[in-house]
């Protein structure tokens, strides 16, 4: 998918799709998107709750609106084609400095650095000795540094972005790197001080009886309804139960139906309390 070959529109998609996402999860509903909705201009004229049914469970269901907004936005522009200018890649909804520049460099070829979490944790090993980057968006001087890194030509560049971030996926990860066949293992200045930080493997985030399971209840039931009942939905008390976990506090289920509303996610009818993609 990060191929020059790949059109802009479907780079975006997968860019998109990816952030938060492994790709082997990725890989089916993208080919899905891209056989239904090949341009900005088809998915431009998807409903929303198209868009929602096919994003499954991809997990955050808002990134799917999000491109259905870019993909009205392209359209708009003269010859509804992606730019290639990062800043003009930063006014549409929903792409940001990560997917911006990972656009660029991968299919517009481009010298700019492609910092996501994995290449950000090995330049902060490597080169200042850190354990992990802080989190957040990538300060100035990150940027700076690692364009200074990045070879002159530009294929260069870009092939150095990708094998950096598989780099950082495969061989320096968070919780286990595998300094022991490190190539980098003998300038790495994290090795060399003798891994100041290290700390026992995180725990994974807890998801049994949060918001964020119920949300996901929710929107796979709806999801279920849509494609054998078409746009009928779910009544109140169906999208109550949905959202009703298992010794959860009594009043998550409402709360999350309201959050889902308010996030455009899903319509509540003010006066049945029905529930509908919007």
């Amino acid at each position: 998918m990060r191929r020059p070959e790949v059109s802009p529109w479907a780079s975006l998609v997968f860019e998109v799709m990816s952030h938060q996402t492994p790709i082997p999860r990725v890989r089916p509903i993208w080919e899905q998107w891209m056989q239904r909705w090949p341009t900005p201009a088809d998915l431009a004229d998807a409903s929303p709750s198209q868009v929602l049914v096919a994003w499954d469970r991809l997990g955050y269901p808002s990134r799917a609106l999000r491109l259905r907004e870019c993909a009205e936005a392209i359209r708009r522009r003269p010859g509804g084609e992606v730019p290639a200018d990062i800043d003009e890649l930063l006014t549409l909804p929903g792409i940001g400095p990560y997917t911006a520049s990972a656009l660029a460099a991968f299919q517009f070829e481009q010298r700019v650095p492609v910092l996501d979490t994995n290449v950000r944790r090995v330049l902060h090993r490597v080169f200042l000795g850190e354990r992990s980057a802080p989190s957040g968006q990538p300060s100035t001087g990150e940027v700076a540094h690692a364009t200074r890194l990045l070879p002159e030509d530009r294929r260069e560049s870009s092939q150095w972005n990708l094998h950096l971030m598989e780099f950082g996926a495969l061989v320096c990860t968070q919780r286990r790197p595998a300094c022991n066949r490190c190539p980098l293992r003998a300038r790495c200045r994290w090795a060399r001080a003798g891994f100041p930080g290290q700390v026992a493997p995180l725990r994974t985030q807890a998801w049994a009886g949060t918001d964020r399971q119920a949300r996901g209840k929710v929107m796979a039931v709806l999801r279920a309804r849509h494609a054998t009942e078409g746009t009928a939905g779910l009544s109140r008390t169906e999208a109550l139960e949905a959202a009703t976990l298992p010794g959860a506090d009594p009043a998550q289920a409402q709360r999350v139906l309201e959050a889902l509303d308010a996030d455009g996610l899903v319509r509540v009818d003010p006066g049945t309390g029905a529930v509908t993609f919007p």
